[in-house]
């Protein structure tokens, strides 16, 4: 799997610490984000460069960490195919992959410890999709993801 991770400036001690994480765990990602407190860019710049890349295939998943995961999330969105979900706890991180299939993990970091981070990216990375769901659920979100996906296609064109 590879992933991209990006933050503002608000999100950045917890990009650190995810960072930090990913590299122990031998996972592929690429930093697009700031990679220092001097040279940051606004969370709608580091989120329209990551969620295209997300879109085309060239990143699995992405992990946007702004200063309540808010922006990001509504920026990521705006890119068909790109499912971004802000989340503030490892539940609603796990519940954003097994029942939304989201792509895009956006988080808070005026919200969520590094550590909470962490354990929240461990959470949505390892999840797949209808993971732990009774088969009746699992069914549902199955027949949900094509109603969701006509109304993509609706609004981007087919």
């Amino acid at each position: 799997m590879k992933i991209a991770i990006g933050s503002d400036k608000s999100g950045f001690s917890a990009k650190e610490a995810v960072k930090a994480y990913l590299t122990e765990a031998g996972a592929a990602f690429d930093d697009l984000g700031a990679t220092d407190l001097e040279h940051v860019r606004p969370y709608y710049q580091v989120a329209s460069e990551v969620a295209p890349k997300v879109r085309d295939g060239i990143y699995d998943r992405a992990i946007l960490i702004c200063g309540t995961g808010a922006g990001m999330s509504i920026v990521a969105n705006k890119f068909k195919g790109v499912h971004a979900v802000a989340c503030e706890s490892v539940y609603s991180a796990k519940m954003a992959r097994a029942i939304n299939n989201a792509n895009v993990l956006c988080m808070g970091g005026w919200i969520v410890g590094p550590e909470m981070a962490v354990e929240m990216v461990k959470t949505f990375l390892a999840t797949d999709w209808c993971q732990d769901l009774e088969d009746w659920r699992a069914e549902n979100m199955r027949k949900f993801a094509a109603q969701v996906q006509a109304i993509e296609d609706g609004v981007y064109g087919g």
